[in-house]
């Protein structure tokens, strides 16, 4: 079976057999619904679920509310909901997925693979204010108007978990030309040009 030790995890037989299953249904659907590129299929397990598990370590374990902004196929969102059933069992998941297609996909993944999550099939610049400890968002848009979306469903004390790719030097500089925050900043384990930004304190510059 495979693990998640590149991803720095040791978890259980049965959240592995889950994120098997969740590969499963992200195939399937795949075919129908592009959820992810095509092309990343038979890398699916390193490439998507190691690492959206390896956000999973940095996650506080105080949280009781993880939202995920454009959640697509569920990533990292469903990776990290059956994390949490394990190690984070008192935190919510809400997901906003504002392609009804996908909003039923991740639906019927949380059905499937017993998730009590939310999803919420709306924009993020339009929903309420969650106030969440957690705000996720894997590809979605570039920091800068990333923050403005996270800011607003972001709890005062809550914290940021958010990959980028190997334009993350250039997209913190232009964030803080609009925005304060605290960042720490963590090399990928899946990918050595890409970083996990850790943001804290975010507010208008």
């Amino acid at each position: 079976m495979r693990d998640l030790s590149a991803a720095g995890l040791n978890v259980s037989r049965e959240t592995l057999e889950k994120l098997e299953g969740y590969c499963v249904l992200l195939t399937k659907w795949n075919a129908k619904i592009n959820l992810v590129a095509p092309s990343t299929i038979p890398d699916l397990w390193p490439r998507h679920i190691v690492d959206s598990a390896q956000i999973f370590r940095y996650a506080p374990k105080s949280a009781r509310l993880w939202v995920d902004l454009g959640s697509g196929g569920g990533l990292p969102a469903i990776v990290c909901a059956i994390l949490a059933q394990e190690a984070l069992p008192e935190c919510r998941f809400t997901l906003v997925e504002s392609d009804k297609r996908k909003a039923a996909f991740l639906l019927s993944a949380a059905r499937e693979l017993q998730l009590s999550l939310t999803v919420v099939s709306d924009r993020a610049e339009t929903l309420a204010p969650q106030q969440a400890d957690i705000v996720s968002a894997r590809a979605l848009a570039p920091l800068p108007q990333l923050l403005a979306w996270v800011a607003r469903h972001l709890a005062e004390n809550g914290v940021a978990l958010l990959p980028k790719g190997k334009n993350y030097a250039t997209e913190l500089a232009a964030a803080r030309a609009e925005w304060q925050f605290e960042d720490t900043v963590f090399e990928s384990q899946t990918d050595p040009l890409a970083r996990l930004l850790i943001l804290k304190g975010i507010s208008r510059g």
